[in-house]
């Protein structure tokens, strides 16, 4: 069957055969309510971009700590340790439950459990900036964590109700530059803003942006669009929600993601967070570190648009994986290797970093698109989508620790390329595992196999 009569069979709600393997388990239902790819081009592109927008003003609560860092051990005694458990708890709801909250979103439907991450984000920033001790702000960045998961995990079901599948890929890596795109915005408007008012009006600032969110969400996507009735239609009787996890946590499909965004965030957040206390240590100023910081974390949209576009035009996902493992590896050995004792001139190290999260783009911006392939069902899509994230946070929770005590036991940064490349490695050969996978063949619905008897 060719794509255009894919897309028309799916447009109308029909099921297509073997289009979608991650899918072919579970014949689709019929929709009930026009679908959004018959709705004018604006009405397709303007939702679409909200849950994008949407998923950007998250993020940018996960990086408005670091900027702030210093001006909370001066008003509220924060001490290293307490800042490092800070940035940590933001983390926490994905990395202990982030399937559980993924499922949890399909239950309440896609376009709800954003509106209400939203919500709890903004509330939770405003609030914070107007405690007057760590205690209360330590227990609102953790409600923080679980509206950032909220807001994260249904996105990329929600966009696949909204766009046509055609374009879906371009999309779902669009939507995989959330958090870069956040981090940098993070470390380039934090320091001026905080160099002239207070950390509270930051905190009050992003919670303000957060609202405005929710707003221009509820607004811009249709009520009827990824509504909870609709994935409860789609799940066969008796799949509750520890059916779900059980249906999602037996398939390979689901580990696969994870685990190749388990060693992925590692890597990369292992070395955009200490890039700064590695440049202050080579003797850079305060504001050309942040810049150069800014600059590694930004090119990683680079490579999220650029797996979209690849998918869209028909390159493996597997190589798209394996490539960017290699380079993220590669670029990790020249930017922390030594030869002849010696590291490679600046200029170059900080030319490898940029390969290094350029390349690595290319691994979230094609995850996204392999956890809607891969689910083991249509209903079960936020629910994968939180595997992975749990996977990406552990990873986050794990990676810069052990780089940090590599650093500690041999005294500098210049093994630190072997915990990078190893996780390249790894992740090299998760990539063979999907390619694997990808190549299975099919297996037909029950019902089919029926009809053809």
């Amino acid at each position: 069957m060719s794509s255009v009569a894919c897309a028309a069979r799916l447009a109308g709600g029909l099921p297509v055969r073997g289009h979608t393997p991650g899918f072919a388990r579970q014949r689709r239902p019929l929709h009930t309510t026009p679908h959004p790819t018959t709705a004018p081009a604006i009405r397709v592109l303007a939702p679409a971009t909200a849950v994008v927008a949407a998923g950007v003003v998250a993020a940018v609560h996960v990086g408005k700590l670091p900027p702030a860092i210093p001006a909370l051990q001066q008003a509220l005694g924060l001490s290293l340790v307490q800042a490092g458990f800070m940035l940590s708890l933001v983390q926490l709801a994905g990395m202990i439950a982030g399937i559980v909250l993924g499922t949890l979103a399909d239950l309440l439907g896609q376009r709800r459990s954003m509106l209400l991450g939203l919500a709890l984000l903004g509330s939770a920033s405003v609030c914070g900036g107007a405690v007057a001790s760590l205690v209360p702000l330590l227990v609102l960045r953790a409600l923080e964590g679980l509206g950032f998961m909220l807001v994260v995990l249904p996105a990329p079901a929600l966009l696949r109700s909204l766009l046509p599948p055609l374009r879906l890929p371009f999309w779902l890596g669009l939507w995989s530059a959330y958090m870069p795109t956040a981090t940098a915005l993070s470390l380039l408007i934090g320091p001026l803003w905080l160099a002239h008012l207070s950390w509270r009006s930051w905190w009050w600032l992003l919670g303000g942006l957060t609202l405005a969110a929710a707003a221009l969400l509820a607004a811009a996507v249709p009520a009827a669009t990824g509504h909870g009735s609709a994935a409860r239609l789609a799940a066969p009787p008796g799949h509750g929600g520890l059916g779900r996890l059980t249906q999602t946590l037996s398939a390979s499909g689901p580990w696969l993601v994870a685990a190749c965004f388990c060693v992925y965030a590692g890597q990369w957040l292992a070395v955009i967070g200490f890039l700064p206390t590695m440049y202050a240590q080579a003797g850079i100023g305060a504001s050309a570190t942040g810049a150069m910081t800014a600059g590694v974390a930004a090119v990683n949209i680079v490579g999220n648009l650029a797996a979209g576009r690849a998918l869209q035009r028909g390159v493996p996902a597997a190589a798209l994986l394996a490539g960017g493992a290699l380079v993220m590896g590669l670029g990790t050995i020249a930017a922390f290797g030594t030869l002849d004792g010696q590291m490679l001139p600046l200029p170059l190290r900080f030319g490898a970093l940029l390969l290094f999260s350029a390349f690595g783009g290319l691994i979230p911006g094609t995850l996204f698109s392999l956890a809607v392939r891969l689910a083991p069902a249509e209903h079960l899509v936020s629910s994968t989508v939180g595997w992975m994230q749990q996977g990406s946070a552990i990873g986050q929770f794990a990676g810069p620790p052990l780089v940090a005590w590599v650093a500690a036991r041999v005294g500098g940064w210049h093994w630190t390329w072997a915990v990078t490349a190893s996780g390249a490695a790894v992740g090299m050969l998760l990539a063979a595992a999907v390619a694997k996978r990808l190549a299975r063949p099919a297996r037909q619905p029950p019902q089919a196999a029926a009809v053809r008897r």
